[in-house]
């Protein structure tokens, strides 16, 4: 196989590029409560949850594909930074401020691997595909097993009450129906226990 070094050159830049998703930080912390999670490790961990949960996900998920999307999913934060999901304000112009970091990130790569690559963001993204759903799904799923590990450290940041969290886990609901009774159970324990606050009334 002939190697093209302008493209090799490309592939490098891109993997040393997205080497920063080692130094942005989530609001999450780790289960050992040391410190804040990283991108990279979010990544990492919601991919490995997607291998030891397929059995739940859509019939007919192809989990390999759902794989490269949970891994390509954060990797525009590296320009545009992680935006905490119970902050009103900050989400306000993030869908812009993705597509503008992934047209800058994507477009270090060939082409082809261009397109692949923004392919795989806009899939996760929109949401449509069984594959996309179960990604979404392994993204809100994480973070809610860490909250359960850390009395739940990411919604007493901002008061979550249940509804908020629920409307978070929506597309656990979605894709994997089978577990929400699990998570509805947990989510009654962490009410009892004030670490999310009671829906207001109406």
């Amino acid at each position: 196989m002939e190697v093209s070094y302008e493209r090799l050159q490309r592939q490098i830049r891109f993997v040393l590029e997205i080497d920063k998703m080692k130094s942005v930080y989530r609001k999450n912390i780790l289960v050992d409560k040391s410190r804040n999670e990283t991108d990279a490790e979010h990544s990492w961990h919601m991919a490995v949850c997607a291998m030891l949960l397929a059995e739940y996900a859509p019939e007919g998920t192809d989990i390999s594909h759902a794989l490269r999307l949970c891994v390509c999913h954060d990797l525009i934060e590296v320009y545009a930074g992680d935006t905490f999901a119970f902050d009103a304000a900050a989400n306000v112009g993030k869908l812009e401020r993705e597509k503008k970091a992934a047209d800058e990130l994507f477009a270090i790569l060939p082409d082809d691997q261009r397109a692949e690559f923004r392919a795989y963001w806009d899939e996760f993204e929109e949401g449509k595909t069984k594959e996309s759903l179960f990604a979404n799904a392994m993204d809100r799923f994480q973070p809610f097993m860490l909250n359960l590990s850390t009395g739940g450290h990411t919604w007493k940041l901002c008061d979550a009450t249940r509804a908020m969290v629920e409307k978070r886990l929506h597309p656990v609901k979605v894709a994997m129906p089978s577990i929400w009774p699990f998570i509805e159970e947990e989510l009654d324990r962490y009410e009892e226990r004030g670490y999310i606050a009671h829906n207001p009334k109406e």
